[in-house]
């Protein structure tokens, strides 16, 4: 005899239906490149890519229904490992982003200072001439501010400089602090 208490009730096994759904509709939005990457059954796969190009409403919906009843054969714990990471991808890049135009904003309002801040930081990347370089980039964005430039040149020059810098130093230093460094030293020179 079946123990009642083992057995999941009804409104379980629908919430966990619901579950695996909203985890089809997930599926559904992805590109077909990154379901390759995935090791989606051939069926599931098939169904997936069917549906992405269907317009009418009640064939989506029926189709959508499919893909429901076919993910309940599949492990969901791939897909949603899957998908967190997919969303955390362009998280950390926002932060990022927000990171160096943080730095940038710092660099032009106060330059001496947060120059001195990213020295102390990198301080392996910053020779006399290195550091002369980047007193003249942020100079020139500076007056490219004032002048209220179309195509503020500079300033975007000084993002991609703290970007390179800050990847340099979060994957291979050794080459990419090279790049960076004589990357700067050629984009100021007049």
């Amino acid at each position: 005899m079946l123990d009642p208490f083992l057995v999941p009730s009804k409104s379980q096994r629908k919430r966990e239906m619901h579950e695996v759904q909203a985890l089809g509709e997930a599926l559904v939005a992805l590109s077909v490149a990154r379901l390759e990457t995935l090791d989606l059954p051939e069926r599931l796969f098939d169904a997936i890519v069917a549906v992405q190009t269907m317009t009418r409403h009640e064939a989506r919906r029926r189709q959508m229904q499919f893909i429901g009843r076919l993910m309940r054969d599949v492990d969901p714990e791939p897909i949603r490992a899957f998908l967190a990471a997919q969303t955390a991808v362009p998280a950390a890049e926002k932060a990022k982003m927000a990171l160096l135009e943080n730095w940038r904003q710092r660099l032009l309002e106060e330059p001496a200072s947060s120059l001195e801040a990213l020295t102390v930081k990198f301080p392996d990347t910053f020779s006399a001439e290195v550091r002369e370089a980047w007193q003249q980039r942020i100079e020139q964005a500076q007056q490219e501010r004032r002048q209220q430039k179309a195509a503020p040149k500079n300033y975007r020059l000084l993002f991609q400089d703290l970007k390179m810098l800050f990847d340099a130093h979060t994957g291979d230093v050794s080459q990419s602090a090279s790049k960076a460094v004589s990357h700067i030293s050629k984009q100021v020179s007049p």
